[in-house]
């Protein structure tokens, strides 16, 4: 069985580069992880090295890049089975786990109902989950030495802790600490939305930008910004937090405190409360009040409308000060995406300064599982410094 120690695998610069895009987009030659490093030729074999002495690359056989061309080239790539890593989503209602490979794809997925939110008892069921998970191959119990949990709210990775998060109601939680107690793995926390923003960023819609950004919507409303190459976390670890921008000063109480967030007027709790204002209607569940909006009901469409511009708003202030290439739209509420987006694209394209509004707003709908894959991408980044 693998040491679980949190020793990063890679620590120089060079290592680091060589390894960061062969994750992403390997095989490639050593030429071209010259080129795309800007490394010499030299030093892209010295880095290699090691990462191939320890089963994490290997050299594909020779082939020439062109006919008639000179000596063929003997491309690198990762060996996904070198080591494997898992990821558990904690949503409102469940957890979801997956394990993945070494270029983070999903080899089997679990799930478990959640019932008792504290964290001790969702510490207990996160520990079965792993279990469960690790138990479905010989492998993988073996290879395994990282966990990656994804979580909503206020994290502070380097410490393993939840400050605050709405969805369980919990501040304050030593998360990693307790979990590497019962499951005797090195746990990576972090917050659901940056941790599925990484994982598209190396292995989605977002491969091969240096500004990128993605927004979800649904039970909350957050969001993910790349910046050079990095995810933006700040000074303070929550850069990028859309929902929280506040877009009427004479809105709603947002439940962070502030007034008018985004997610206080888009949200679908924040939706459904305004439908059942307008409605008077106060038995109404979510489902109810989108089938009142797509039956013509005033009071719910423009509650949805309202929501649309809200999160239009929210993206254009993000475009507008940060660039990014390309935004990606995901989560949950994109099941309702008929009631409100052409008033989300609308208020984007109305409210973003000049060409910044070239940036295109991608939809791309991700199910619970690919949340829980993006907290094992959290876990392969514990490799990196």
């Amino acid at each position: 069985m693998l040491q679980r120690q949190a020793r990063p695998l890679v620590s120089a610069p060079a290592e680091t580069a060589i390894l960061s895009l062969l994750l992403a987009e390997s095989p490639l030659s050593r030429v071209e992880l010259a080129r795309r490093t800007g490394l010499s030729s030299t030093a892209v074999t010295k880095a290699a090295r090691p990462l191939i002495d320890g089963g994490y690359l290997h050299e594909l056989p020779p082939k020439r890049t062109a006919p008639g061309a000179g000596r063929p080239v003997n491309p690198l790539s990762v060996t996904p089975d070198r080591e494997f890593f898992v990821g558990v989503k904690i949503s409102a209602d469940a957890l979801y786990g997956t394990v993945c490979d070494l270029r983070s794809r999903p080899r089997v997925h679990a799930s478990r109902p959640l019932g008792d939110r504290g964290p001790v008892a969702v510490c207990a069921l996160i520990a079965e989950l792993v279990d469960e998970l690790l138990d479905a191959e010989p492998e993988f119990r073996a290879r395994t030495r990282h966990l990656g949990i994804a979580v909503s709210g206020d994290v502070d990775r380097p410490r393993g802790s939840v400050r605050y998060s709405v969805l369980p109601g919990w501040h304050d939680v030593p998360l990693a600490d307790m979990v590497a107690r019962s499951t005797g793995l090195h746990v990576t926390v972090d917050n659901d939305v940056k941790a599925l923003t990484v994982a598209e960023h190396w292995f989605g819609e977002g491969i091969g930008t240096e500004y990128f950004a993605l927004v979800t919507i649904g039970a909350g409303i957050g969001s993910g910004i790349v910046v050079n190459g990095q995810l933006l976390d700040g000074a303070y670890g929550v850069a990028g937090e859309m929902g929280h921008i506040s877009v009427d000063l004479a809105g709603p109480r947002c439940h962070c405190g502030g007034t008018g967030c985004v997610e206080a007027i888009a949200s679908s709790d924040a939706v459904l409360g305004a439908i059942r204002r307008g409605t008077g209607r106060e038995d109404l569940d979510f489902d109810g009040a989108v089938r009142l909006a797509r039956d013509g009901d005033p009071a719910a469409r423009e509650a949805f409308v309202r929501a649309g511009r809200a999160i239009g708003a929210g993206i254009a202030t993000l475009v507008s000060l940060l660039g990014p290439e390309r935004v990606v739209v995901t989560g949950e509420g994109l099941d309702t995406y008929d009631l409100f987006g052409a008033h989300i694209r609308e208020t984007y394209e109305a409210l973003c300064f000049k060409a910044a509004a070239k940036c295109p707003l991608t939809l791309r709908p991700l199910p619970w599982e690919e949340w829980a894959r993006a907290a094992a991408v959290v876990s392969v980044q514990a490799l990196f410094p």
